[in-house]
């Protein structure tokens, strides 16, 4: 499917994100330009059998067949009043094309990650909550969806799985302090139990990068920076720092710089990937593959002893 240019970030490592504002139910929520590659209006929809209660079918436009998740549904239970006016918004993440089904399309803001602010447990719905944040957008508080988790509810088997790195054997146990920055509670737990599986078993993790940055800071000024930390993964979108501008803050630091860094996100593209090799990342992986993310750390720690 042809990508449609979006201008997100157009300067890397600013903090920035623009905000593509929709209405499910007259209720303002929100998804990251990066992951839009098309708004169109609502189509015929072919119902596909033994699937996800919210997964509404498959339609074919232009000759490629999307998956549909009826995102009401999703939110509210039940069966849902669809409209011709309905419109679907076509995001790709994950290496995934997937069509949405929402009510209304708002606009678009263009505001600073330290606009975001992680909800609390009880405004979330719990720890696994489907907002990954509020965003002040001018005078409208939008809730940011995780859309990365909703995907992984409905069809486990896209996201991360453990099981590629046991099929890799034995291995040894190793100590070196990893930092890694991933603001979803799911995939915090998901990363964190497939690398402990892999043998690493010295790991900090960091909801933002923001709170990763502090940490830095702390280590270099106490002067210890190769005993407390050999490696950094960070994902790209967190609420107060995002992953550009965490890398660009290392890589432009003349201490901190030789610490290997990987973004680890469900946005890497080529355009994606030409900003983070702009700022100074190592490696740019493209989740879920955490077997790969298992190989490419062993290679960059291995190079450092």
């Amino acid at each position: 499917m042809e990508e449609q240019k979006n201008g997100i970030l157009l300067e890397s490592g600013t903090n920035e994100i623009e905000i593509m504002e929709f209405t499910i139910d007259g209720n303002l929520y929100g998804i990251n330009v990066a992951k839009v590659r098309e708004i169109m209006m609502s189509a015929p929809v072919k119902a596909m059998p033994h699937t996800h209660s919210a997964v509404e079918g498959i339609f074919k436009p232009r000759g490629t067949v999307l998956t549909v998740v009826d995102l009401p549904k999703y939110l509210n239970g039940g069966e849902t009043q669809k409209s011709d006016k309905d419109v679907f918004i076509i995001t790709n993440f994950n290496k995934m094309y997937i069509a949405f089904r929402v009510h209304t399309v708002v606009g678009i803001s263009r505001i600073s990650w330290k606009d975001i602010q992680k909800p609390d447990k009880v405004s979330s719905g719990g720890t696994e909550g489907v907002a990954t944040g509020i965003a002040q957008c001018g005078k409208d508080l939008v809730t940011v969806l995780d859309f990365e988790k909703i995907v992984a509810e409905i069809a486990p088997e896209t996201s991360i799985q453990i099981s590629e790195v046991s099929h890799l054997g034995p291995r040894e146990t190793s100590s070196q302090p990893i930092f890694i920055a991933e603001d979803s509670v799911l995939l915090t737990s998901m990363i964190e139990k497939s690398l402990r599986t892999a043998g690493y078993d010295n790991l900090t993790m960091f909801t933002n990068g923001q709170e990763l940055w502090n940490r830095l800071c702390a280590v270099k000024q106490a002067g210890d920076i190769e005993n407390k930390v050999a490696l950094i993964i960070t994902d790209i979108e967190m609420p107060q720092m995002d992953g550009h501008r965490l890398t660009k803050l290392v890589k432009d630091d003349a201490e901190l710089k030789k610490i290997p860094l990987i973004i680890f996100s469900s946005l890497i593209s080529d355009e994606m990937r030409r900003k983070g090799r702009q700022l100074g990342a190592d490696e740019q992986l493209s989740k879920p593959e955490i077997g790969h993310l298992v190989d490419v750390m062993d290679s960059l720690l291995k190079k450092k002893k």
